[in-house]
């Protein structure tokens, strides 16, 4: 949450490694911004490459101004609420088909990584809020990631994740 507030203030970023030391070993983590339940910014990394701190506190930021959607501004902070997902390293999933994925998954459990070589998408765990059923959960990452009419190309791989969520909801004050 500091990491955001900081970016919208133009502040630089406090970077000071925390006393836990599980903040201090390598970690992957995703930071979502929403303001009435709609994305405001989702960035996030897979694998763990850097301190779980740094990660966060670089996710965060990066989030402010996800392309996809339009930056967040000092004006959304009291309404933003901010997620992070701490991600457990994935799974691969032994599945050669779309059925098979979807018997395999664990709803509200499982986030997924879907990739064929050329493309990669993942959805969270927390994405099961909005997509209950494993059948939609999978053929929305399909869209999402480019796969056409839902297709399961040869060499698709799955791999699966699960998430530990922190949310900072709002109101909050102004930042100033």
């Amino acid at each position: 949450m500091a990491a955001v507030a900081a970016r919208l203030r133009g502040a630089p970023p406090d970077d000071r490694p925390p006393v836990e030391a599980r903040l201090h070993r390598p970690g992957a983590s995703f930071v979502t911004l929403e303001t009435d339940g709609r994305l405001r910014g989702c960035i996030g990394s897979l694998l763990p490459v850097r301190p779980l701190y740094l990660d966060v506190a670089r996710n965060a930021r990066r989030a402010t101004t996800d392309p996809r959607l339009p930056p967040v501004t000092r004006a959304d902070w009291p309404g933003l609420a901010v997620s992070v997902s701490v991600l457990t390293d994935p799974a691969p999933l032994p599945v050669r088909e779309l059925a098979g994925l979807v018997a395999a998954l664990r709803p509200g459990l499982d986030g997924l990584i879907l990739t064929d070589g050329r493309r990669r998408a993942t959805f969270l765990p927390a994405v099961w809020r909005k997509l209950a059923d494993p059948d939609q959960f999978v053929r929305a990452l399909l869209a999402k990631g480019g796969w056409p009419d839902g297709a399961w190309p040869d060499g698709m791989r799955a791999a699966r994740y699960t998430s530990e969520e922190f949310t900072d909801a709002p109101p909050r004050e102004d930042i100033g």
